[in-house]
């Protein structure tokens, strides 16, 4: 996992959210209720965006969306599917998740209330 790494300016270098563990084609859930504000590609890999209450903005990379733009999504409804091909990512595939309030980038980690690595694990098959 790459973990946050806030940027010293807004166009300066740095990691604006974590890369997570994944499996090509595996399930990609929504972290709370919000809208989907936009699913397309930048850059050239396919990013979700979706705004939920508090000014919160969380955003997902590489993946293949199942919703659409303006669609209400709630925690834990899945959004997508993960696509392999994210740079730098030692793993089958990486999730990368960001999080903004307004135009600051910051760790998603502080939103899960816990410290620690994280791993998705492919859902459906057991453990």
């Amino acid at each position: 996992m790459k973990y946050f790494d806030a940027p010293e300016t807004p166009y300066g270098a740095g990691h604006r959210g974590l890369d997570l563990a994944a499996v090509p084609g595996q399930d990609v859930l929504a972290a709370d209720t919000g809208i989907v504000v936009f699913a397309g590609p930048v850059g050239g890999r396919p990013v979700l965006s979706v705004d939920h209450d508090g000014g919160l903005r969380t955003t997902y990379e590489p993946v293949v969306p199942k919703v659409a733009v303006g669609e209400q999504v709630y925690r834990g409804q899945v959004l997508g599917t993960v696509l392999a091909g994210h740079p730098g990512c030692l793993a089958a595939a990486c999730l990368h998740w960001g999080v903004r309030r307004g135009e600051e980038y910051i760790d998603p980690l502080a939103l899960t209330g816990e410290v620690g690595e994280y791993r998705l694990k492919p859902w459906g098959g057991g453990w």
